[in-house]
């Protein structure tokens, strides 16, 4: 074990959230050179303003957690968990093991960043130290600003920045063995239950959560597809996307360690330097994300642009659902709520066309769409999340103009061109040629009949026309932009 110069025999608290992980964890690295004992715990916080988890999220967190106590285990120590307001459980752990010092990585989103801050005063006042460090981002949130000292609103300028300014911390292992108190309570996982019973709907997720299965999905991606990434991330067919976005948001691997990964592959010829820097790109925009809603907590659930706040959204309850079923009629949006609801997650060109589906075609909020990706997602992270939706909604900082409709039938045929994608995930139309596929209401009666679809009874017909929905969506918005207009005036 390190020992620092500050040892004392009153443990540290190290209190575990979105950095569920050992290597390259600043707040455990710090907590173990101070020598002291250490009582990791993981609060699964039910009293504070900050969002409770979706589903998806509390499945993930499950076995996240076991993870996290089997690695502590192997190192003498142990996870010990406590369910309840934070503020409330962290005094009562502190009076029960004497602990005068509170570490942590610190979290960014408003809400826990507030609810972090206003325990901190709390307790240094009471004379605990309380110390933060970053371990969820590539630069704390705040920190990139352009010459007038604003945060930047456009992606662009703001990737050159933070890149030019970023150098990588070195590489930690963690410490191999960690001393925790024996006698400290802790709740049984079991009984949160976290994963779903009757019915158990997580049967589809195909996912190793944990510190060792970022490490695996890291190197994986690393050595192959990311030689193809530019390309080839477009199309939901191909296996070439990272999958990394869960790992990320529960920390279980550090961003910094990801755009490493990416750059020694292409040093060693394992991937193009253009693929390997679009994905660094990617972990960028990322914090692009985490970056916009620190300087504008309001777009968690407003729109960046205020103007979009005024559009005429439509009241469809049916829409609403056909589209969270994967019922739409239209086979790339159905194909990839249907891989959301499987698996946990759904790629990512597909969140684009699903989201403008749901907003401009069904004219329905954007809040929908988010609060249904929320509950729905492994990955579900609160900035990227009301980032892309507001995004593809025209609303966001630097978002698509709000002219820009995907239309799905052309989405499908560009991206999944050999239909592989559709197929795997909208079965009823596996037998349907691919001249066909994404748009089969346009199918002659004896395809449709040789392939065994009966639309409007094994496959629904589209539940709203594209080019009319186009035009509605349009005059919708024309009127958003002329508020914008009249206020710029």
């Amino acid at each position: 074990m390190i020992r620092g110069d500050d040892v004392t025999d009153k443990p540290v608290i190290l209190w575990f959230r979105q950095d569920l992980r050992l290597h390259d964890n600043p707040a455990l690295t710090a907590a173990a050179a101070t020598g002291a004992p250490i009582v990791p715990v993981y609060v699964l916080d039910q009293g504070s303003r900050v969002r409770p988890r979706g589903a998806a999220s509390l499945w993930w967190l499950d076995k996240s957690l076991r993870a996290l106590d089997a690695a502590l285990r192997d190192r003498g120590s142990r996870l010990i968990l406590r369910r309840g307001d934070s503020e409330t459980e962290l005094r009562r752990l502190m009076a029960e093991t004497g602990a005068d010092r509170l570490y942590i990585n610190r979290q960014w989103e408003p809400d826990a960043a507030a609810r972090d801050s206003d325990l901190a005063h709390a307790l240094k006042a009471e004379g605990v130290e309380v110390k933060g460090w970053n371990g969820s981002n590539l630069m704390p949130p705040g920190s990139v600003l352009n010459g007038s000292g604003e945060p930047y609103k456009v992606f662009t300028p703001f990737s050159k920045a933070l890149l030019a300014q970023w150098t990588p911390p070195p590489h930690t292992l963690g410490p191999r063995a960690l001393l925790t108190p024996e006698d400290v309570a802790s709740d049984d996982l079991d009984a949160w239950g976290l994963h779903p019973a009757r019915p158990d709907w997580s049967t589809g997720f195909d996912w190793t959560p944990g510190e060792a299965g970022a490490i695996s999905a890291l190197s994986r991606f690393a050595s192959g597809p990311m030689a193809d990434y530019a390309d080839g991330r477009d199309h939901p067919g191909r296996p070439v996307t990272s999958r990394l976005s869960p790992y990320l948001h529960f920390g279980e691997v550090a961003p910094w360690r990801a755009v490493e990964a990416a750059r020694k592959a292409a040093a060693d010829g394992k991937a193009p330097v253009a693929q390997a820097e679009k994905f660094v790109s990617e972990i960028v925009w990322r914090e692009f994300s985490a970056h916009l809603l620190h300087h504008f907590p309001h777009i968690s659930d407003h729109a960046f642009r205020p103007e979009y706040d005024a559009l005429p959204w439509r009241d469809d309850p049916k829409g609403l659902k056909a589209w969270t079923r994967g019922l739409t009629g239209y086979p790339i949006v159905d194909a990839g709520m249907r891989q959301l609801w499987t698996t946990g997650w759904m790629h990512n060109r597909v969140r684009m066309v699903v989201a403008s589906f749901l907003i401009k075609h069904l004219l329905i909020d954007w809040r929908e769409g988010e609060k249904w990706f929320w509950d729905c997602l492994v990955d579900a992270d609160l900035a990227s999340n009301v980032q892309n939706w507001q995004w593809v909604a025209g609303s966001g900082a630097d978002a698509s103009p709000y002219f820009r409709i995907f239309n799905p039938i052309t989405q499908g045929r560009k991206f999944d061109e050999d239909g592989r994608y559709v197929r795997r995930w909208v079965p009823e139309l596996a037998r349907l040629p691919d001249r066909w596929l994404h748009a089969p209401w346009e199918a002659p009666p004896e395809v449709l009949r040789d392939a065994g679809v009966r639309l409007g009874s094994n496959y629904p017909r589209p539940i709203v026309e594209h080019d009319a929905a186009r035009k509605r969506a349009l005059d919708a918005l024309k009127s958003v932009d002329k508020v914008r207009r009249d206020r710029e005036d």
